[in-house]
């Protein structure tokens, strides 16, 4: 009932074995995949994971990159576990003063995206949410030397324009991740070697922004992660996966910090940590990883509700929290914040409302799978009536699928095939277009 896999879902896309060439959008490779391999005039088949390739507007030859950024609104290698770092985290928000960078990345895919919408003035509104800043997600090793891109433009534009510029991140590959769940399995496992792949990953970060010095990296480590191990030992993965998986975060707190990245701890959300038995086993949990890790100044605090629905303030509660008096994310945050001080961790908050737009849409907190009549939510802001939370943020990237409901799956979670999950989708991370427009159409505020 707790595990809500906050972020990669399942909805259904059936493979089909009789095109010669594969739609826009649709499934062109992957494991086990028996369907087309290419695709329709003007999209190419786009590798994505092991598990999935998908045939995306454009040519092969062509590519798309920005280096705008943004400013959200304001009110005013080694392999050592305990590095050396001679930097201490500057007091106060991370954000304040900083024009975040927009994602090149997102904004190719939403201009991509914007560009097949027959409607103009849907059109118009898709295009615009380019220019909102979301976090991009590291989820391959494969995907880590664009990092080192990113920071080189954001490093350039902030030298151009006079304005210090912050890059958002998601650090999220695990071994054996999403224990408790199967949409977003990762690469490594630990019976092949994950957690030595993974401090390599690791690494591999930490030389991309050990370059560029002048640019400011907030990161969310590992959503989903540490919260399986406050409600989901009974799995009998997240059991095993357990010690593995507090190695590996300790290890990236300590080597991310050496270089200065700000960080925020995946802690879940209101439906799933805020029920009144889990916020004291949570803050121990939260409480303990800091210390172990050093408490480094670095530890901002904790990421909630990413890639999920909540309200960061419900007018009123919606029938599927009924039992829980913390029933939307700043009663959840108002809460555990006492316990994680009595913890030793003073820690402050960002709370990402991507997805949270439309209220009272789920048939149970518990499901989490590009669920219907979503729609774009509260824009990026410092504003955000509460001051345990430093920002209002978008973590995960509207659009970008949070699983598949092909049955016939690897990854198939059955969330995603829930009587209020989106059906036709496809596989995790991956875009899919026609969610990325319902979205669009009914974003509060509006776009």
């Amino acid at each position: 009932m707790f595990r809500l896999p906050s972020f990669v879902a399942i909805v259904a896309f059936a493979s089909s074995t009789v095109f010669a060439q594969a739609p826009v959008y649709g499934q062109c490779g992957g494991q086990n995949w028996q369907g087309a391999t290419t695709c329709v005039a003007g999209s190419v088949c786009t590798y994505s994971n092991a598990y999935y390739s998908q045939c995306l507007p454009g040519t092969a030859s062509s590519s798309t990159a920005t280096t705008a950024s943004s400013t959200i609104s304001s009110s005013s290698s080694g392999t050592t576990s305990s590095p050396a770092s001679s930097q201490t985290a500057a007091a106060g928000n991370p954000y304040t003063g900083y024009s975040i960078f927009l994602s090149p990345f997102y904004a190719a895919e939403v201009a991509t995206a914007a560009a097949a919408i027959s409607d103009s003035t849907l059109a118009a509104k898709a295009a615009s949410v380019a220019k909102i800043p979301t976090f991009t997600w590291f989820d391959q090793v494969a995907k880590v030397p664009t990092l080192g891109t990113y920071l080189a433009n954001a490093s350039a534009l902030g030298k151009s324009t006079g304005t210090k510029q912050l890059v958002q991140i998601v650090v999220y590959d695990l071994p054996d991740r999403d224990c408790a769940a199967l949409a977003s399995n990762g690469e490594f496992t630990i019976a092949d070697g994950g957690e030595a792949k993974y401090y390599d990953y690791i690494d591999q970060l930490v030389t991309q922004i050990k370059a560029y010095p002048d640019v400011r990296v907030v990161a969310v480590i590992e959503p989903d992660s540490l919260a399986n191990l406050v409600t989901n030992l009974n799995v009998t993965k997240c059991a095993n996966a357990q010690t593995t998986y507090l190695a590996c975060v300790n290890y990236a707190i300590e080597q991310l910090s050496t270089v200065g990245v700000y960080q925020y701890l995946d802690a879940g959300h209101a439906g799933w940590l805020g029920w009144s038995a889990n916020l004291g086993p949570a803050a121990q949990l939260f409480g303990q990883v800091y210390k172990n890790a050093g408490s480094s100044s670095f530890v901002r605090g904790l990421a909630t509700n990413v890639a999920n629905y909540n309200a960061l303030v419900a007018s009123s509660p919606d029938p599927i929290t009924s039992g829980d008096s913390n029933y939307d994310e700043q009663l959840y945050i108002t809460n555990l914040s006492p316990q994680l001080i009595s913890q030793g961790f003073n820690a402050q908050f960002i709370v990402d409302q991507g997805r949270s737009g439309v209220q009272n849409i789920r048939n149970a907190w518990g499901d989490w799978c590009n669920v219907k009549g979503a729609g774009f939510g509260t824009r990026p802001t410092l504003t955000t009536g509460s001051s345990l939370i430093d920002a209002i943020v978008w973590v995960k990237p509207g659009g970008e699928c949070d699983g598949t409901s092909n049955t016939s799956s690897p990854r198939y979670d059955s969330h995603c095939g829930l009587s209020d999950a989106t059906p036709n989708a496809p596989e995790a991370g991956t875009w899919f277009q026609a969610y990325f427009e319902t979205l669009v159409s009914a974003a509060n505020p509006s776009l």
